[in-house]
C-alpha cells in the first residue's frame, strides 16, 4: 500500500513538474521554497517515523523522474556518463531540484548510518563521507542559485540550507567553534525569512529556528559555557513527546557521556556493584538527573515524556547487560523462571536493579496518567472535544501497576529481602483498593447496586490492610510513600459515602419498580389459573362471568403405552448336548480294516 501511495504521489509530482516546465517558458524568474519543499517531502515519506531508508528511496525515485522528464540522463543502460548542470542549461526550475534532492538523499543516508554506528562503529567513517557528499551537492545547488534567473527569496533560502548542511558537517566532526558560527548564521537567515512573510509561512521558518537553537547551546557547552547544559534541560522540560524533544535527548545523552566516565560503582540495598558498561553508566547518570527534571517540569505531558525517554534508555541498558550475561548459568535459570540458589554475580545483580527501576518508573508514570485522567471522569467539567474517561480505563492502569509490583519481590537477588516484600505488599493492597473502587463505579453506572456495594466493602478491607502495612514500614519509607498514604485516607472517606449512597439508590430503584408494576396493564383475556404469580386488580373476577380458567381444557401430551421386546434370547447360552448324541464308530467292519491296512502300508 505504501508503495502504491508513493507511486501515486510520484505521478502527481510528475504532472506538477510538467506544468511548472510550461510556466517557466513564460516566466524567467525561478522560485524554490527550499525549506517548505524538503519539510513536506520528509513528513510525507518516512521521516515522521524515523524511516531514513524509505525517504532515501523516495529521493532516488524523484531524481530519476526529474531526469527523465527533463531529458537529462546520466548515460545509457550500459554506461554511466555523469553530467553537471551548467548555467546555460538552467531553463527549468526542476534543474534546481536535482542537486537539492541529491543532497537530501546523501544527508539522510548519513543519518541512517549514524543510527547504525552505535552497534557497528566502522560505519561512522561511511557516515562522514556521505555528509561531505551532501555538502558538495548543497554547494552545487548554491552555485546554480546565483543565476540571475533565481529570485532573492530562493537565494536566501538556499544560503540558509547550505549553512545548515555545513554546520552539520562541523558538528559531527566535533569542530564546535565552526559549527556554532554556521548554526548562528543559519538561525539569522531563517529569522529574517520568518519576519518577511505572513503567519502561515512563518511557522515553517520558526520551527527550523527552534531545531537549530539546541545545537548552538550544545556547541557552546563543548566550547566551555557551563550554563548551556541547564538551558538544554529547560528546553527538554518545556517540550512534549516529538521529534524536537528526541533531538534534545540525543544532545543531553552526548553531554552526559563525559560525566558517566567517573561513575564506576553503584550502591543499592547494602551491596556495591561495579559498573563496567558505558551505556549502563550513562543510564544511571540520566536516572539521577531525571528526578530533578520531573520535579521542575511544568505540565503532565512533559513529565510523562521524561518518563518515556527514561524507560527507553533503561530497556537499552538492560539489553546490553543481557548480551553480556549470556554465559552466566544463574542468569539462564532466571530467564527460564527457575529458582536461583546462592549469591548472584555483580552484573546479574545490576540487571536486577535495572529491572526494578523499569518496573517502579512504569508505576510512577501510570500514577501521573491516572491523576490526569481523573479530571475527565463522568460528572466533571470536560472540555468540548475531550474524551471522557471511563472507570475501566483506570482499572486497566491499576492492573498493570499491581502486576509490576508483584514481580519485584521475585527478582533474582531479592527473594530473601523481607522488608522489600512488605513494602511492595502494602503498595499492592493500596492499588487493589483503588481498583475495587473504580470497578464498583462501573457497576454503579450499570445500576447494579448489589455488586457495587460488595466491591465497596472489599475496597474498605484492602484499605485497612494497606494502612496497617504502611505503618509497619520504617519512618523513612513512610515519608517516601506519604502521597500514597494520603490518597488512601481520601479514598476511605469517599468510599464510606459512596457505599451508603449506593444503598439508598438501590432502595429508590425498588420503589420505582413497584410503581411501575402498579401502573402495568395486564391482558384480561388470560385466565386467572395461568397468571397466579401476577397480582392485578381484575374487576372481571367479581362479575357474573369470571375468567378463572379455560374450559374445556387444552389437550396436553401424555406418555404413550410402552412396547416390550424379548432381548434376553440373544444373550442366552444353551448347555452342550454332544455327550448325549450317539455317534457311529468310524472305520468298523472289513472296509475299515482294508482302509487301515492300505494307509498303514503307505506310511511304511
Amino acid at each position: 500500500m505504501a508503495a502504491s501511495g508513493e507511486s501515486m504521489t510520484g505521478e502527481t509530482e510528475t504532472c506538477n513538474e510538467t506544468a511548472s516546465s510550461a510556466e517557466t517558458t513564460e516566466i524567467e524568474s525561478f522560485t524554490v521554497e527550499v525549506l517548505q519543499l524538503v519539510k513536506e517531502a520528509r513528513q510525507q515519506h518516512g521521516l515522521r517515523h524515523g524511516d531514513f531508508q524509505r525517504y532515501r528511496g523516495y529521493c532516488s525515485r524523484r531524481i530519476r523522474r526529474i531526469r527523465k522528464s527533463l531529458h537529462f540522463p546520466q548515460g545509457t543502460k550500459h554506461r554511466v556518463q555523469p553530467k553537471k548542470i551548467q548555467m546555460e542549461n538552467l531553463t527549468d526550475v526542476r534543474f534546481l531540484h536535482l542537486p537539492l534532492f541529491c543532497a537530501e538523499r546523501a544527508w539522510f543516508y548519513a543519518m541512517q548510518l549514524k543510527a547504525e554506528a552505535n552497534s557497528e562503529p566502522r560505519k561512522k567513517f561511511h557516515m562522514m563521507s556521505r555528509i561531505r557528499k551532501a555538502v558538495t551537492y548543497a554547494e552545487e545547488f548554491q552555485e546554480l542559485c546565483k543565476s540571475p534567473k533565481c529570485d532573492a527569496r530562493t537565494k536566501l533560502e538556499c544560503q540558509g540550507y547550505v549553512m545548515w548542511m555545513k554546520a552539520g558537517l562541523q558538528f559531527e566532526s566535533e569542530n564546535w567553534a565552526s559549527a556554532i558560527e554556521y548554526y548562528t548564521e543559519t538561525k539569522t537567515i531563517y529569522e529574517k525569512l520568518a519576519s518577511a512573510f505572513t503567519e502561515e509561512l512563518q511557522s515553517v521558518y520558526l520551527q527550523q529556528v527552534e531545531e537549530v537553537t539546541p545545537n548552538i547551546r550544545y556547541c557552546a557547552y563543548n566550547i566551555g559555557d557551563e550554563s548551556a547544559i541547564s538551558e538544554l534541560k529547560q528546553m527538554r522540560r518545556r517540550g512534549g513527546e516529538n521529534q524536537f524533544t528526541s533531538h534534545l535527548d540525543d544532545l543531553l545523552s552526548q553531554t552526559r557521556e563525559k560525566q558517566a566516565a567517573t561513575l564506576s560503582e553503584f550502591p543499592w540495598r547494602g551491596r556495591t556493584v561495579p559498573v563496567k558498561s558505558e551505556p549502563v553508566r550513562l543510564f544511571l547518570l540520566n536516572l539521577q538527573e531525571s528526578i530533578k527534571e520531573i520535579e521542575s517540569a511544568e505540565s503532565t505531558d512533559s513529565k510523562v515524556s521524561i518518563y518515556e525517554s527514561l524507560l527507553k534508555q533503561c530497556i537499552d541498558a538492560q539489553q546490553v547487560l543481557r548480551d553480556a550475561l549470556q554465559e552466566d548459568a544463574n542468569f539462564k535459570l532466571a530467564i527460564r523462571g527457575q529458582t536461583v540458589e546462592g549469591k548472584i554475580s555483580n552484573q546479574h545483580y545490576l540487571h536486577t536493579y535495572l529491572t526494578y527501576t523499569r518496573l517502579t518508573k512504569t508505576v510512577e508514570r501510570n500514577l501521573l496518567l491516572i491523576e490526569s485522567l481523573k479530571n475527565f471522569l463522568p460528572g466533571k467539567q470536560v472540555q468540548e472535544g475531550r474524551k471522557i474517561t471511563k472507570p475501566q480505563d483506570l482499572v486497566r492502569l491499576y492492573d498493570i501497576m499491581i502486576q509490576n509490583l508483584s514481580e519485584i519481590p521475585a527478582l533474582p537477588g531479592l527473594q530473601e529481602d523481607s522488608s522489600l516484600e512488605e513494602e511492595m505488599e502494602a503498595r499492592i493492597l493500596g492499588f487493589k483498593a483503588f481498583r475495587s473502587y473504580y470497578i464498583a463505579q462501573s457497576y454503579v453506572g450499570a445500576k447494579k447496586w448489589t455488586e457495587a456495594i460488595a466491591l465497596m466493602e472489599r475496597c474498605i478491607t484492602y484499605l485497612t490492610s494497606s494502612k496497617d502495612g504502611f505503618k509497619k514500614l520504617p519512618k523513612a519509607m513512610m515519608l517516601m510513600y506519604k502521597g500514597e498514604m494520603d490518597s488512601l485516607e481520601d479514598l476511605e472517606k469517599l468510599v464510606e459515602g459512596e457505599k451508603y449512597s449506593c444503598h439508598a439508590r438501590s432502595i429508590l430503584d425498588v420503589n420505582d419498580v413497584t410503581d411501575q408494576f402498579s401502573t402495568m396493564s395486564f391482558n384480561s383475556k388470560t385466565p386467572l389459573a395461568d397468571r397466579l404469580d401476577q397480582y392485578v386488580n381484575d374487576k372481571s373476577l367479581t362479575s357474573k362471568k369470571p375468567n378463572v380458567t379455560s374450559f374445556p381444557p387444552d389437550f396436553e401430551p401424555i406418555p404413550c403405552r410402552p412396547l416390550f421386546f424379548d432381548l434376553a434370547l440373544n444373550n442366552m447360552e444353551f448347555p452342550s448336548l454332544e455327550d448325549k448324541v450317539e455317534q457311529k464308530k468310524a472305520g468298523s467292519g472289513i472296509t475299515g480294516m482294508v482302509k487301515g491296512w492300505l494307509w498303514g502300508g503307505g506310511k511304511k
